[in-house]
This record gives structure tokens, C-alpha cells and sequence, in this order.
């Protein structure tokens, strides 16, 4: 149930429902990002760049409030917070084995650590170790759309995605972004945990529709 590109057959028309919530202002940061249950979870969705990532990241082929729990799980079972250095050069098995749990921070354990560690990887030769660099120094939506895309693990359905949460609920605008973003029913839409909800029925209903297509 991630939302990731496997439902993008038949997208809404751009505009059609775009938002569930409409759009933050860029001068306004958030204090959570409600897309789990837990207070604590959201508030470090909100204020970790990294763990944002990672919660985009791991939404796929898994329910997205499970997926967006993960860095707190991982942050947790680290017992330190969320660092792109240390996650990049911690021990490979060591990393699968927090992945596994229990409980699993994914469906797919040991691939998603692999992939979180190669994002991290990424950020450390790319970007100073620091994952709002990937966004904060992109001059426009085309060129962060395709730093997005040139991580591991992010095709362009999800960077789309993530193009709109960092629009419409971080404030992160810049230029031509909005054509970039997502234009269907995404995380990005999410202000409140029951949003998730009503996310949820129209991505099942997009993909009745496209089966019938």
C-alpha cells in the first residue's frame, strides 16, 4: 500500500483532487508531519530531513504510515540519532539485523537496509552528509526532481512524491516545483493522520479504475 509507481498507470488529471489539504506556506515549517500515529514519530518526520527520506524511502510495497514509522524505529535501535555518516558505514549485517526486528521496519528487511544505506552513502559523497542539502541548494523542481530520481531505491513516481511533500507540507518551493510534483493522490496530500484514510480508498479506487481501463 506504499506510494510508490505502481499505481501511476491511470493518474488523475493534473489538478483532479490534487490535495486533500492544500499547500503550506514556504515561510511556515511544520512541527509534525502527521502520517503515522505517533506524535513522536511525526515530529521527527518534521524535523529530520534524513528521517523524512527514509520514511519516503521505505513507502513502498508497505502501508505508508508503517513506512514513515521506520526512522524512529531505526533511530530508536540505533540508539542514536539519525546521522548519514554513521547509518553509510555501519556494518552491513549489523544494519539488516535492526531492519529485521522485530518488528520489521519493512516487508523487505534486508534490502531496504541495503538501500537506506546507499542513500545515506549518497548524501555523504553528494551532499556534505546532510539530507536537506539535496533540496535546500536545488535551484529549481527540475533539478531537484532529478537529484531525487539519481538516489537509490527513488524512480520518478516516488521522487514525484517527494517533490510535493516537501512543497505542500515543508515549505521547500523552489522554482517550477509544482510542476514537478506528484499531480495524483500521494502522502504529499496528508496534513492530518486521518488523511491517511481517505488516501488510502482513493488509491484503491485508481486501481479498480485502471484494471477496468
Amino acid at each position: 500500500m506504499g506510494s510508490g509507481a505502481g499505481w501511476l498507470a491511470s493518474p488523475l488529471r493534473p489538478g483532479s483532487q490534487r490535495s486533500l489539504r492544500g499547500t503550506v506556506d514556504p515561510m511556515e515549517k511544520p512541527d509534525l508531519l502527521q502520517f503515522t500515529e505517533s506524535e513522536e514519530a511525526n515530529r521527527l518526520l518534521a524535523n529530520d530531513g534524513l528521517a523524512v527520506l527514509i520514511g519516503m524511502l521505505l513507502d513502498q510495497q508497505f502501508p505508508m504510515e508503517r513506512a514513515f514509522y521506520g526512522p524512529q524505529l531505526l533511530k530508536d535501535r540505533l540508539g542514536e540519532e539519525l546521522d548519514e555518516t554513521r547509518i553509510a558505514s555501519w556494518d552491513p549485517e549489523e544494519m539488516e539485523a535492526v531492519f529485521k526486528g522485530p518488528p520489521a521496519i519493512h516487508r523487505y528487511p534486508s534490502s531496504m537496509a541495503k538501500r537506506t544505506q546507499d542513500v545515506c552513502q549518497v548524501l555523504v559523497d553528494d551532499y556534505d552528509a546532510r539530507a536537506e542539502n539535496l533540496w535546500e541548494t536545488a535551484e529549481s523542481g527540475a533539478e531537484l526532481l532529478g537529484r531525487l530520481e539519481a538516489l537509490p531505491g527513488f524512480g520518478v513516481g516516488k521522487s514525484r512524491i517527494f517533490v510535493g511533500i516537501l512543497g505542500k507540507r515543508l515549505g521547500v518551493q523552489p522554482v517550477g516545483w509544482e510542476e514537478k510534483a506528484a499531480d495524483w493522490p500521494s502522502i504529499a496530500d496528508v496534513a492530518r493522520f486521518d488523511d491517511v484514510a481517505t488516501l488510502r480508498e482513493q488509491k484503491r479506487a485508481m486501481k479498480e479504475a485502471a484494471k477496468k481501463a
